[in-house]
């Protein structure tokens, strides 16, 4: 039986890019919780209950067809707390470069001093959803742009019920 994972982030919302961790997450771990950090001082663009439910319906899927048990499950206090609540052993983490390595390296660091039970483990993107982030998809679907590259047909479908399609420009 291999250890239980948690993967935290704030999936706001969760995109092509983090799917691919989730797909590595479940081939390598009998059972994934999906950790959404919630920060009191920070106004998401999806509810919690939104990214939950977005979260399960995109990851469901993933996990089953990998034959790993999925949980999700939310938090406001630190990853390494959340992690032990869920019966955790591992922390996931994706990369997609040489900027996230170094800022990675320093929380599993900090996270090992403060919880030398857990064991970070670090996977790489996949190429074609490198460039991926959730502020990037947050600011084109903000302006008009297409997202569908970049997120599920789900997340697509709810940033255009939030933000409308069409020309947002003016030619005069």
């Amino acid at each position: 039986m291999t250890p239980a994972a948690f993967y935290a982030g704030s999936f706001d919302p969760i995109t092509n890019g983090h799917l691919d961790v989730v797909r590595q997450a479940c081939r390598l771990f009998d059972e994934l919780t999906i950790g959404i950090g919630v920060n009191p001082g920070k106004q998401p663009m999806f509810s919690e209950q939104e990214r939950l439910s977005l979260i399960k319906t995109v990851c469901g899927p993933i996990a089953s067809e990998e034959n790993c048990t999925l949980k999700v499950a939310t938090f406001s206090d630190l990853v390494i707390f959340a992690a032990r609540r869920a019966k955790s052993t591992v922390l996931v983490r994706g990369l997609r470069d040489g900027t996230d390595l170094d800022y990675e390296m320093q929380m599993a660091g900090m996270n090992e001093r403060l919880a030398p039970d857990l064991q970070t483990v670090f996977l790489p993107a996949s190429p074609n959803v490198r460039p991926i982030t959730a502020t990037l998809v947050r600011q084109i679907a903000a302006m008009g742009g297409d997202v569908t590259g970049f997120v599920p047909a789900a997340v697509a479908e709810k940033l255009a019920a939030r933000f409308g399609t069409g020309d947002k420009g003016v030619i005069v």
